[in-house]
């Protein structure tokens, strides 16, 4: 882990771990997805320029980070979201986004991690450039 890395309550610490390990290098900050009911596990769809969760006890969906500015059929075209399952065969998952910090402390990469509940395979399903600023408003939207 880097010195400044900050890592939110209720995340795993294999998730935790593996997102680190997946970075490159930069401080992160690691925040766990987290349903407005509570719920920690999800099912989710993913792209090159996305993510989008929805909670296994309420079906409440929401986008991760700027997700939802590209979720849309004209920036899909050849890279329709599809849902994630685990070599397992589960399609349940706790999820966390790790933020990778520029010098000045905007987020410049956003990567999203999954932790199948059913066997605990840890696996990178999406992640993708952020190109500009303010970036503030993304570490909340998780």
């Amino acid at each position: 882990m880097h010195a400044d890395d900050q890592v939110g309550e209720g995340v795993s610490a294999d998730l935790a771990m593996f997102l680190r390990h997946a970075d490159d290098g930069r401080p992160v900050k690691i925040a766990p997805s987290v349903c407005g009911c509570g719920g920690r596990v999800f099912f989710v769809l993913v792209n090159a320029s996305g993510a989008e969760r929805e909670c296994s006890g309420c079906s409440s969906r929401a986008f991760i980070a700027d997700s939802e500015e590209y979720w849309n059929e004209e920036s899909w075209e050849d890279d329709e979201p599809g849902a994630v399952g685990c070599p397992c065969g589960s399609e349940e998952f706790e999820a966390a986004v790790a933020f990778s910090l520029g010098g000045d402390g905007s987020v410049r990469w956003v990567t999203v991690g999954l932790r199948c509940v059913k066997d605990g395979f840890c696996g990178i399903y999406a992640d993708w450039k952020i190109d500009y600023s303010p970036t503030d408003q993304l570490l909340t939207m998780v």
